[in-house]
């Protein structure tokens, strides 16, 4: 099943202050969709996102 996370969510999940996740949006580092007005977070492209940046850091070290 999809699951869709909101702002909220997402920033406990990814132990962040919800101003970071907005700062991302604007910066197109993360997507997301708005539906009735909310941004909302597949969790399995946040994780595929997550494990890129790891990737990358680890490929800089």
């Amino acid at each position: 099943m999809n699951s869709l996370l909101d702002v909220e969510e997402l920033a406990k999940y990814l132990k962040l202050q919800k101003q970071t996740i907005y700062n991302w949006l604007s910066q197109r580092k993360i997507s997301g969709i708005k539906i009735g007005g909310v941004w909302r977070f597949d969790k399995r492209e946040i994780d595929k996102w997550l494990r890129s940046q790891a990737r990358k850091v680890r490929e800089s070290n």
